[in-house]
């Protein structure tokens, strides 16, 4: 796994400097730049679109009492999307906008999907209860409040202290 990534880490930029070059001499300097800019734009567009939509996808899924296992690896397809089409280079725009794709997304999750764990879990929250035969501490836990009726107590202050 380790020389996968350093692989990839070596040969991705490789790829990006020879179409880089490629582009540049075929359409010139200024419009592969701004083709890099407008693909972010629109890469960045488009995952906030479907991201939106992935969303109601997950919360319908959930109410319907079902795990959104699907949904999930959408979003996180839809992630690593975003990531690549942020990233200057038009192999990774490539792989990012396959990846926009939902027939693309579901050939990958189907050929995933039987490597994936999904689990969930429910975790409650504690409490601290007093049975009468071992009540709490008159006062409670702090030694220096003292419980009042509204008629065994006076306001001393004048005016200006209120």
């Amino acid at each position: 796994m380790l020389q996968l990534l350093f692989l990839t880490f070596l040969i991705v930029p490789v790829i990006e400097i020879a179409l880089f070059i490629l582009l540049g001499q075929t359409i010139g300097l200024w419009p592969t730049l701004l083709g890099i800019i407008v693909t972010a734009l629109i890469g960045s567009a488009l995952i906030r679109a479907q991201g939106l939509s992935l969303l109601g996808e997950i919360r319908a899924t959930t109410t319907a009492g079902r795990l959104p296992a699907r949904q999930i690896a959408d979003g996180m397809m839809l992630a690593i999307a975003g990531a690549l089409l942020l990233t200057p280079g038009y192999f990774t725009d490539s792989v990012g906008f396959l990846l926009l794709v939902p027939a693309v997304r579901g050939f990958i999750y189907d050929r995933l999907k039987d490597h994936m764990v999904v689990s969930a879990g429910f975790s409650s929250n504690s409490y601290t209860s007093y049975s009468t035969s071992n009540p709490p501490p008159r006062g409670g836990m702090d030694d220096d409040v003292v419980d009042l009726d509204p008629d065994q107590w006076r306001d001393d202050s004048g005016p200006e202290q209120r």
